[in-house]
């Protein structure tokens, strides 16, 4: 590390460049290429991914994207001469538009079930000739301005309103409000911290940068592999978090060194040899645990997971490369004038932990049983809440009311019933007579199963090969009743019929992919949980620490579930945020989240205990150790964290609500860790194991190789310090940093 950073302080206006021409390239070649992202959420080998598959082969064009136009109007009714004329002009504009396969006009044979009982409501199906990930925004947007004209030149008291995957297009919220101001926070912290508008420049430029450029990086991956569309947003919240985490340590560091009296380049040097080792440590644990997401084995994941370690991997690099080559650029301006002009003065003077850090780290180590009840129980309590977690589909139910996929969503629900916004397909082959009156019987059966609102009439491809029909719930889309129901009408009420029959739909789709994600979930918590604890294990050469490290993730992880489960499953205050009503938690942000908690939490326990490991090298004293680790590291640790926080909490104002999840998860986790768990609870529990904390078997420390991330210097001082146990510790053994 000491020898990449000397390079990159000699050569810094070449690395500077080399940055730049990255930034500038993959941009460019992202706008040429344009994005390709797919929301592909079927999983191998579902019955509903095999549903889908059979409308595609069996039936032209049923197998794109159905979305509705829904009208509805007070004081008339949808009959009327006047709008019947203007909607029914509409739907044959809309027939007419390049990417619409079909439209199903409640004023035709085939619509008569599209007016609701009073007559004030009715939809129209339009059937797009791709699904939703192909349908080009620009279609889309083509669909929704032609009906949303018939509101504007209809008669009065007309209302129109679309709803659909296609649509939602349409509605895709930018990031940048939210980019800006997480952006703007995290300046005003460094600068608070550094008192120089130059050192507080130097994490956001380096973060900016490298997430730049794995942004467009991540445009162009998209043509390579299935990258969700809301994983640049991923990226980029991640990124930008740790980038900036990532660069205001190793700044830290380097204003450590010129304090001291280095020369900039040397004390650039040493910041990338020391602090430079723990940031890349903290972003290998990160990546593992994004990539674990692999081992599920999902294309839909394997896309996110891929796209985010990249960014992680670029914001690692940058720190490690371009940014001492920006130190170097600055020179002494890392320090504020009043720091540069006390060190002109006096000369250099230690740095010792005073003030609110060290009498803080003093109280734990007076108090550890007491504060660290109290952690256990503030950790206990926001965690209660993932014990009712609800996984399931979260629809456009849950979008904000002023959406026009929303109020789509609320006039089809008030009109019809809360099924008709997720109704079940039921497709299967035909083979002669005998399938078709099987076929009959199962309809007939359906129309008196439990919980069905209404069933469709059968519908028969070119050749009588195949057939499906629609099935409507009584209940909404996202209800645990309409889950019952598919597996009611899998296990009980199709089997019956003799045929091969495949349920598809939202409902199914989104169950199905449940299924195989929480079926996978164990493997995969413990393969991340197992190479974190390994990482650690070769780190720190300590049973303990990577044992405990587990423990405070996981609690992290538990308490960042736990306000997600109250804000959108319970609805405590989302409607007010602007993230929509209260609904169940996507399938595949559990597993998201899990990647991404559990990365960053790792980075707060690698920065503390590496500082602790340091002196525990140098001193053998635990309390020591501890209590000088927590009072150097508390300060940065809190403010990266206040900026980690602030950028998450920034993307909530995306208007996203997969986006909010996240940035409400990341920032509650961080929270949590860094005020909690890090300067809390870990030294608490440190204090209270004493030596145990390091003990490491001696048959396995001859095993395990030697990676660890503390400067050279504390790795000699390693070869005369031992745990209890070994070999006795001399005095003279020891050095005081003090003298």
């Amino acid at each position: 590390m000491a020898t990449l950073a000397r390079w990159c302080v000699r050569h810094r206006l070449v690395v500077l460049l080399l940055w730049l021409l990255a930034l500038g390239g993959t941009g460019a070649a992202a706008a040429v290429a344009g994005s390709a992202y797919s929301n592909d959420y079927e999983a191998p080998g579902t019955e509903s991914g095999r549903a889908t598959q059979l409308l595609d082969e069996n039936f032209s064009g049923l197998g794109g994207d159905s979305d509705t136009v829904v009208w509805h109007i007070e004081g008339s009714t949808v009959r009327a001469a006047d709008v019947e004329k203007t909607m029914s002009n509409t739907l044959d504009q809309i027939a007419g538009l390049p990417g619409v396969s079909s439209v199903v006009s409640p004023y035709d044979s085939r619509g008569a079930d599209l007016i609701s009982a009073d007559g004030h409501t009715a939809y129209a199906t339009v059937t797009f000739d791709e699904q939703a990930d192909n349908i080009p925004a620009a279609q889309a947007r083509a669909v929704v301005d032609t009906a949303e004209d018939a509101e504007t030149h209809g008669p009065d008291g007309l209302q129109v309103e679309l709803g659909g995957s296609a649509v939602a297009l349409t509605e895709s919220a930018s990031a940048h409000l939210s980019e800006v101001i997480g952006i703007v926070v995290a300046a005003v912290v460094l600068f608070l911290a550094f008192g120089s508008f130059a050192a507080a420049a130097l994490p956001i430029g380096t973060a900016l940068v490298s997430v730049g450029t794995a942004y467009a990086g991540i445009v162009l991956l998209g043509h390579a592999m299935t990258v969700a569309d809301f994983a640049p947003m991923l990226g980029m919240l991640v990124g930008l978090g740790v980038g900036i985490d990532y660069a205001l340590f190793i700044v830290t560091r380097h204003r450590k060194g010129l304090k001291r009296g280095l020369p900039v380049a040397l004390a650039a040097e040493r910041a990338v040899a020391t602090t430079g080792r723990a940031v890349v440590f903290a972003g290998a644990t990160v990546c593992v645990a994004l990539l674990g997401m692999l081992l599920l084995n999902l294309s839909f994941l394997n896309g996110v997971a891929v796209a985010a370690s990249v960014t992680v991997l670029l914001t690692v690099a940058a720190s490690v490369t371009l940014l001492p080559a920006l130190l170097s650029f600055i020179g002494p301006r890392a320090l504020s004038r009043r720091e540069r002009r006390r060190l002109a003065e006096h000369g250099p003077e230690p740095e010792l932990p005073t003030g609110l850090a060290a009498r803080w780290a003093a109280f734990v180590e007076r108090h550890p049983k007491l504060l660290g009840g109290i952690a256990l129980a503030v950790i206990t309590v926001l965690a209660l809440p993932t014990l009712s977690l609800h996984l399931g589909t979260s629809d456009q139910g849950n979008n904000p009311k002023s959406a026009t996929t929303r109020q789509a969503y609320d006039l089809l629900a008030d009109g019809f019933g809360p099924g008709v916004n997720g109704p079940l397909t039921l497709v299967t082959e035909v083979d002669g007579a005998r399938d078709k009156a099987a076929v009959q019987t199962l309809a007939a059966e359906l129309r008196t199963t439990d919980n069905v609102a209404a069933v469709s009439p059968i519908t028969y491809n070119g050749d009588d090969s195949a057939a499906y029909l629609t099935v409507v719930p009584a209940s909404a889309p996202q209800s645990r009743a309409t889950s019952d129901l598919v597996d009611d009408l899998r296990t009980d009420v199709v089997p019956q019929s003799g045929l091969d029959v495949r349920i598809g739909g939202v409902t199914a789709s989104y169950d199905d992919f449940a299924e195989v994600i929480v079926g996978k979930l164990p493997l995969f918590v413990g393969a991340v949980v197992g190479l974190g604890c390994l990482l650690l294990l070769l780190a720190f050469r300590s049973l303990g620490i990577p044992l405990k490290a587990a423990a405070m993730n996981i609690a992290a992880v538990c308490s960042a579930f736990g306000v997600v489960v109250a804000i959108f499953q319970w609805g405590w205050g989302s409607e007010l945020l602007g993230l929509g009503a209260a609904g169940p938690i996507e399938p595949f942000l559990p597993v998201i989240m899990v990647s991404v908690l559990f990365g960053l939490s790792m980075d707060y326990q690698v920065f503390l205990v590496s500082r602790m490991y340091e002196e525990w090298l140098e001193t053998g004293d635990n309390r020591r150790a501890v209590r000088v680790g927590l009072a150097e590291t508390s300060r940065v640790i809190n403010s990266a964290a206040v900026i980690m926080i602030s950028v998450f909490l920034a993307f909530v104002l995306s208007g996203d609500r997969v986006i909010a999840m996240f940035g409400i998860a990341l920032a509650v986790a961080v929270a949590v860790d860094a005020f909690i768990l890090r300067t809390l609870l870990v030294p608490a529990l440190m204090h209270l194991l004493g030596g145990a904390n390091w003990w490491l078997p001696r048959w396995l420390g001859r095993v395990l190789p030697r990676i660890s991330i503390e400067p050279p210097e504390c790795r000699a001082a390693h070869e005369k310090v031992t745990v209890p146990g070994q070999r006795q510790m001399k005095e003279s053994d020891v050095r005081d940093p003090a003298r």
